[in-house]
């Protein structure tokens, strides 16, 4: 017997930015979904296997920018990544949680302590500490953070049906 139900997989998520001054007080928030690259599925995909022979490496980075490009699906790094010592790519807090079902989603987080003066505009998650592979990325208006700001990024990505 054929089945004629098919499965519609997918990744999809969303990130949050909190921007807080040095006493710790709520400066903005944003929200807005992300876009999980064609670069994160293929490393996604080979995660699924044991040929880890082939690169293949959990996720566990987040970078930051002043790239203003919008987010495509062909992306593979952001597009001004920020490289000194407050804002470089860092490893991020990864759990995974529940969406819909039990372990269906990834999050990943990670608390900037800033000492330069940046306009924000741009996060990705990756699998290494440089270069590597991007999962997703997603531009947005500038976060203008100065010396004593913290930013709290976290990223989700729920794998859906």
């Amino acid at each position: 017997m054929i089945r004629k139900d098919k499965e519609n997989v997918g990744m999809k998520g969303w990130i949050k930015i909190d921007h807080m001054d040095k006493n710790g007080v709520l400066i903005e928030s944003v929200e807005t979904p992300n876009m999980v690259v064609d670069a994160g599925f293929a490393q996604v995909a080979g995660l699924f296997c044991s040929d880890q022979a082939a690169g293949f490496t959990a996720f566990d980075y987040i970078g930051v920018g002043t790239g203003t490009s919008a987010a495509t699906y062909t992306n593979t790094a952001l597009g001004t990544e920020i490289t000194t010592a407050d804002l470089a790519r860092a490893a991020s807090t990864g759990t995974v949680s529940q969406e819909t079902v039990s372990g269906d989603t990834a999050q990943f987080v990670h608390q900037f302590s800033v000492t330069t003066t940046n306009a924000i505009t741009e996060s990705a998650v990756f699998n290494l500490a440089a270069a590597g592979a991007m999962l997703c990325r997603q531009t947005f208006s500038a976060i203008n953070v100065a010396n004593g700001d913290t930013l709290q990024i976290t990223w989700r990505v729920t794998v859906t049906r």
